[in-house]
């Protein structure tokens, strides 16, 4: 209960414009999901879809590790494993770390026993030859007979451009405002140390629409792989976050019921 309150409260301090007082309920059981095997869980969406918490709520839910490849690669790297030195002296370079890398270290975390019900990947896979690795992975995998099952949250290109660049962040104490569907109480000033808000450079209208073009072009190969292969679910992520959560939940219960009675 605890790990879904503070995910909402995240998405809400996101800027994505969502009900700051949502508790979970409104027909939907914290913890009714704990039992339930749902398997391997690949979340789609572009940046600004809320899949980050939306992925933190499903694995409260479900009780099932929530992992996100940012987060398995600083770990590697802090742990000095073989794969975290390599990866470091690639990002020390300024290159990107390559499939073989991160395939390795998503391949070391999903072996691990709080894998065996299941598991959200959050950013991964982003590629087709990412998604055929993964399928292979987990064929390979002793006992896996859960088939993945995707779902891709789908927000409307105008409300990912008012999600992202209408953030506006207070540079003394971090919190995070949206002019479009947040905006603090005084224009332009935090409401809780009054001073002047700033917008990332990251957060731009041009850098945003160029992050979005990349994903679109970058991804629409993967929507078409699993689609073909009947798994993809799509989740309208423009809604409040109780709702795309409910939605969520029935698309994975859903597509973990096809999938095992095929």
């Amino acid at each position: 209960m605890k790990a879904l309150l503070l995910a909402a409260g995240a998405f809400a301090a996101e800027g994505s414009g969502v009900n700051r007082n949502f508790r979970p309920g409104n027909g939907v059981d914290a913890m009714s999901g704990i039992n339930i095997p749902v398997g391997p869980i690949v979340l789609l969406g572009a940046p600004g879809a809320g899949k980050g918490t939306q992925a933190k709520l499903i694995a409260g839910h479900y009780g099932i590790p929530h992992i996100s490849t940012g987060d398995i690669l600083r770990d590697n790297v802090a742990r000095g494993t073989d794969l975290g030195r390599k990866a470091k002296r690639v990002m020390e370079r300024g290159d990107l770390v390559s499939d073989d890398l991160v395939n390795g270290m998503v391949a070391d975390r999903i072996k691990q026993p709080d894998c065996d019900r299941g598991f959200v990947l959050d950013g991964f896979p982003r590629t087709v030859a990412q998604a055929e690795w993964l399928d292979r992975e987990l064929a390979a995998k002793a006992g896996e007979k859960k088939p993945t099952v995707v779902v891709d949250v789908e927000v409307s290109y105008n409300q990912l451009l008012q999600r992202l660049t209408g953030r506006r962040t207070c540079p003394v104490d971090g919190k995070i405002y949206n002019i479009y569907l947040q905006p603090p109480k005084t224009e332009g000033v935090c409401d809780v140390c009054g001073t002047q808000l700033f917008q990332r450079v990251d957060d731009t209208e041009e850098v945003i629409s160029e992050r979005l073009k990349s994903y679109e072009r970058q991804t629409k190969p993967l929507e078409e792989f699993y689609q073909k292969q009947a798994r993809l679910r799509c989740v309208n992520g423009d809604q409040p976050v109780e709702k795309v959560m409910a939605d969520m939940f029935r698309a994975i219960e859903g597509g973990a019921a096809a999938a095992g009675s095929e």
